[in-house]
């Protein structure tokens, strides 16, 4: 990729990082709530209406945006996701707009703006190149990346870039990892350890794995300063629940699915429902 086909700011050569999203997490904590944490995929419906629908969330109570890059295996997504993330690959989205789409939610206004970390399987960015990808999403406004299928002693390229470029990193814990795995992803991660409450898939659930809250307390033994927890928090009732023990309760399928069902307005329905759970989840 030529410097012409990245975001003005990658193109200029700047190499911050955007906003943090572990500043966001301790400001819904001194707030007395967890923070809310939201996905959608890259690129879907399309480049436009996800950055609009993303800022809408944002003023409608998302903390924190995870941006989805859309890749042709997505082994750990569920089929609500799946199924956007190859409307968005059919569209024509690439890194290059997955870059561009970070820019302009950095760049959005006061009110609509979030930080911004990039969730993604490891292929796209070993592909593209490491070194590049953290310059590149640095200079674009980005907090960080999220990688859901790196672990971290096979991560050593990415904690170096990471580090390069002031990036958060990161990696998730199961209620399946071992007390070695998590005390090696605690330390591993900056920023905060993503906690998948429930094994397989994602998608929305009736209940959140009972394993969850165990879980949190386990990788916050092990070392981690902030837990989020996600799969399958899908209502405000159970961003409530997760959120009584969790630093933030992340919500991916159930944004894609209204997004997609209900347009920007039931998203907006959705977002609101949940950050009402989160305001309401310690009393």
């Amino acid at each position: 990729m030529s410097t012409t086909d990245l975001p003005a700011a990658t193109a200029a050569g700047a190499t911050s990082a955007g906003p943090s999203s572990a500043l966001a997490i301790d400001a819904a904590r001194d707030a007395g709530r967890p923070a809310l944490v939201g996905y959608l995929p890259a690129g879907f419906p399309d480049q436009r209406g996800c950055v609009d629908a993303l800022r809408a969330s944002v003023a409608a109570g998302l903390d924190v945006i995870e941006l989805g890059l859309p890749y042709s295996d997505p082994v750990m997504d569920g089929p609500v996701i799946q199924a956007a993330a190859e409307a968005a690959l059919r569209g024509g989205t690439r890194i290059r707009h997955v870059l561009e789409s970070v820019e302009q939610l950095a760049s959005a206004p006061d009110g609509e703006r979030a930080p911004v970390l990039v969730m993604s399987y490891w292929a796209p960015v070993l592909r593209y190149g490491v070194a590049a990808f953290a310059r590149d999403l640095a200079a674009a406004g980005g907090a960080g990346l999220i990688t859901p299928d790196l672990v971290p002693d096979e991560a050593g390229e990415w904690l170096g870039a990471s580090d390069a470029h002031g990036l958060e990193r990161v990696f998730l814990v199961a209620p399946s990892s071992t007390p070695a795995r998590l005390a090696s992803t605690a330390a591993a991660c900056r920023g905060w350890t993503y906690a998948a409450s429930t094994m397989g898939v994602t998608g929305t659930r009736t209940s959140v794995g009972s394993a969850a809250e165990g879980l949190v307390a386990a990788v916050r033994g092990a070392g981690a300063e902030r837990v989020c927890v996600g799969l399958g928090v899908s209502t405000g009732e159970q961003a409530a629940e997760v959120g009584a023990y969790a630093d933030g309760v992340i919500v991916g399928s159930a944004l894609v699915r209204a997004l997609s069902d209900d347009g920007v307005p039931g998203l907006e329905r959705v977002v609101r429902d949940l950050a009402a759970g989160v305001a309401g989840a310690r009393g």
